[in-house]
């Protein structure tokens, strides 16, 4: 009895019956952890926001060292109180900056200067990036005017002066008093009252003649810093040249020495006009010997103050004067003056002088269109200037006049004028 074959395993009945899937694996415990799931989201988030970040630090970086719009430098004024929008619009307006004023804000949020900007005026550098414009604003340096004050000028000019500037703000409250202010260069933020320039004005006078008072010449006859002022202040008026100065101040010096009327004439001019400072006519000659606390044509010794604010060269000309025994000068017809020991001399240079403008007059034609000039009036009239040299005096112990005897400037000005 043979063998029957063994049966296959698999049917073809099992074999079109589909094979079972074997069952997914369980879920671990931990998987299913509600920490576990916060702590993947976190992470994600994490992933998320520091892409972020970095991202926004490259395109922050970008903006505020990028290249500003401005093609050349520009000043720019931010207000007072301005806030932070404000002075983005105000960047924006001027074209200072280019972008977004919240991308402004938040630059300056991002620098950690949203309480350190300044109101002011600034200027800003042609192409300035944003950090360059938030760090200017931030360190608040302000563009500083040059405000040069002449000397020679009174005080109530130089107040006229400062009430004419418009970077200055406010009003003078009162007049300083003659000679306490002194004439130089400044420099002042747009918008400083007009009081604080007074005051630091008078400090800088202050503070430079206490340092010309101490080194003064021993033998000076000037007794007190006020007197060194007001002599400075007579200086300033009769000579614009500096190397004059020294010698101008010898005369008045050497006059004081002796006991002599100083015979200066612009202070016959301030006893004139005061603060007004010029008188727009040639002195006449009933004003040389009108009486004025100011003029030294009649008074003994100095004026009883300045007539006008010298400068720092004046007052160190007046506390050191030259070594010289001059007691008279008067202009030369060049812009500068002659200077003698005696009257005699004097008188001759006086007397070249009125040649040289009576040449000079002579010199002058008159344009053929015009009409001739009218006559002038009788010499006793109380309308013609000063004469050129008065009489000789009898007494050398009260000379003629020591002034210019006419313009230092105008060679054809009348004998004795204002500077």
């Amino acid at each position: 009895m043979s063998e029957r074959p063994p049966i296959s395993p698999r049917s073809p009945r099992a074999a079109l019956e589909p094979e079972q899937v074997p069952p997914p694996p369980k879920r671990s415990d931990r998987a299913r952890n509600p920490f576990v799931i916060v702590g993947n989201a976190i992470f994600t988030l994490l992933i998320i926001l520091m892409i972020g970040a970095g991202a926004t630090y490259y395109y922050g970086k970008q903006t505020l060292e990028a290249p500003g719009p401005l093609q050349e430098d520009k000043i720019v004024n931010i207000p007072a109180r301005a806030g932070k929008r404000d002075i983005a619009d105000v960047l924006l307006r001027e074209g200072v900056i280019n972008v977004n004023p919240w991308v402004f804000i938040g630059s300056v949020f991002a620098l950690k200067a949203s309480s350190d900007l300044k109101p002011g005026e600034y200027s800003f550098q042609k192409s300035a990036s944003l950090r360059d414009v938030i760090a200017t604003i931030v360190e608040g340096k302000v563009v500083q005017h040059a405000v040069t004050i002449p000397e020679g000028l009174t005080s109530e000019q130089i107040v006229a002066r400062l009430s004419d500037n418009d970077i200055f703000t406010g009003s003078v409250r009162e007049i300083p008093r003659e000679g306490t202010l002194l004439p130089e260069t400044y420099k002042f933020p747009r918008g400083t009252s007009r009081d604080q320039v007074i005051q630091r004005m008078q400090q800088a006078q202050k503070r430079v003649l206490a340092e010309i008072w101490e080194r003064r010449t021993a033998d000076t006859p000037l007794k007190s810093p006020d007197q060194l002022v007001t002599l400075a202040s007579i200086v300033e008026k009769e000579t614009g040249r500096a190397d004059e100065r020294s010698r101008v101040a010898a005369v008045f010096v050497n006059r004081m020495r002796q006991r002599m009327k100083l015979q200066s004439d612009p202070t016959i001019i301030y006893g004139l006009v005061g603060g007004k400072g010029t008188l727009g006519r040639p002195i006449k000659r009933s004003e040389i010997t009108q009486p004025s606390p100011y003029n030294t044509y009649v008074i003994d010794g100095l004026p009883p103050g300045p007539i006008a604010n010298p400068g720092r060269a004046s007052l160190e000309a007046t506390a050191n004067p030259a070594r010289t025994r001059d007691l008279f000068f008067v202009a030369d017809g060049t812009g500068g003056h002659t200077f003698t020991e005696t009257y005699d001399q004097h008188a001759k240079n006086v007397a070249k002088l009125r040649t040289m403008e009576k040449q000079i007059q002579n010199d002058t034609v008159e344009p053929p269109d015009e009409p001739a000039p009218a006559a002038s009036a009788p010499a006793s009239a109380d309308t013609n200037p000063t004469a050129a040299t008065p009489p000789k005096p009898t007494n050398q112990k009260k000379p003629p006049r020591s002034g210019r005897q006419g313009a230092a400037q105008q060679t054809n000005s009348p004998p004795v004028v204002q500077r």
